[in-house]
């Protein structure tokens, strides 16, 4: 089964930039910024990919991404 991904860890460490900074900058609330984080979603808000893309300086295409879900959870 595949998910979305947002790729909002990876950018932060590359760009060196504290999840606390970004929720400050982008005045996001910190539990519902690590839900994106970890991928714990049901719907995505449009703006927030934009305010991202912007703050970030970079593209939906580098955001966002297409996964397998690992199944080896499943019993």
């Amino acid at each position: 089964m595949k998910y979305l991904h947002i790729r909002i860890v990876e950018l932060l460490q590359e760009k060196q930039i504290s999840k606390t900074r970004i929720c400050k900058d982008l005045d996001l609330q910190r539990g519902n910024f690590n839900r994106y984080c970890r991928d714990e979603f049901q719907r995505i808000d449009a703006n927030l990919i934009i305010k991202l893309c912007e703050y970030l300086g970079c593209d939906i295409t580098d955001l966002l991404e297409i996964r397998e879900k690992d199944n080896t959870d499943d019993t």
